[in-house]
């Protein structure tokens, strides 16, 4: 296991950061320093962990034993590079992105700490909540040869289950949970919203019980799981559906033929349009391939998505 008594401290204190950072204390690493740059990071930090001073990101680097950058993707090697002259060997640098390997980290291991990464599997929302999010959330880990065990051990002591993604597929692998997370919240906010536009009460409150079960279904079946009208080739309800958000999208404020919108509403109504017929697009591919229909019915189909008029 990690050393209990080695400080810690973290770089970004963002979702993931305040999550990470809350799983250390809990673990009874002492936090020596957060970063907190933002009035909403600072906020967030003197909640989940109102003891850890707010430092500069060169102080949290030189004080920790155990470091975490919980930063954007696009921040952690050139911030790696330039905290370069405060890393050390017999450090540990941890980032948490899913779609970056060790080599964004290649600062650190040229100055002889250690590089880890470790992307929890989990989606957060910047307060102490998040700690019981992460106990028994799935954590994949990377670490350089011969110390694998180490960066178990760590994801052990945040609360995960660690797992291993082969470095060369860790885009493919993050890609996968952003498609899968990402916009299934995309996907149920258009549908709060179409609700909304047609006057139905309560919106989340009605489609919570039917998408819960879609979610189960799908896990325990996959495709198997499919159900609706483009997965029965119903031509007509499709070519219906289309008209009607058509609808849904004027009375947001789009003008529909040209694709037009002048406001934000007026945008994410016609979003909802495209992303209507894209998912139902697929979603005929995988009935036919799975022989829930035959060629005619996903080709009619196919031609009552493309030629409905919104």
């Amino acid at each position: 296991m990690v050393d209990d008594a080695l400080p810690a401290g973290v770089i970004g204190f963002g979702r993931v950061g305040a999550a990470v950072a809350g799983a250390l204390a809990a673990a009874d690493h002492p936090l020596v320093g957060v970063t907190a740059r933002s009035a909403a990071s600072r906020e967030r930090a003197e909640i989940v962990v109102p003891a850890a001073p707010v430092l500069s990101a060169a102080e949290v680097a030189r004080r920790a034993g155990l470091v975490f950058l919980t930063v954007p993707d696009s921040q952690i090697s050139p911030l790696a590079e330039e905290l370069a002259g405060q890393w050390r060997p017999g450090q540990l640098v941890v980032h948490a992105s899913g779609a970056l390997g060790l080599e964004a980290l290649a600062p650190v291991s040229r100055a002889g700490a250690i590089a880890l990464a470790l992307h929890p599997v989990m989606t957060f929302t910047g307060t102490s909540l998040d700690i019981g999010r992460l106990r028994g959330a799935p954590i994949a880990v990377e670490a350089p040869q011969g110390l694998a065990a180490l960066a178990e051990a760590l994801a052990v002591e945040l609360g995960g289950r660690p797992f291993r993604v082969p470095p060369a597929s860790r885009p493919a692998y993050h890609a996968a949970l952003a498609h899968a997370a990402n916009h299934l919240v995309t996907v149920i906010a258009q549908a709060l919203d179409i609700l909304d536009q047609a006057g139905v009460e309560d919106p989340g409150g009605m489609i919570g019980p039917l998408t819960r079960a879609a979610l189960d279904g799908a896990l325990a079946q996959g495709a198997r799981a499919l159900t609706g009208p483009a997965a029965r080739g119903d031509a007509e309800t499709l070519a219906r559906h289309i008209e009607a958000l058509g609808g849904y999208a004027a009375g947001r404020g789009a003008l529909v033929g040209p694709g037009l919108a002048v406001d934000p509403a007026g945008t994410a109504a016609l979003d909802a349009v495209a992303s209507y017929r894209q998912l139902a697009a697929a979603t005929i591919g995988a009935a036919e391939r799975a022989g829930r229909i035959d060629a005619g019915q996903a080709a009619a189909s196919r031609a009552a998505l493309a030629e409905a008029q919104p």
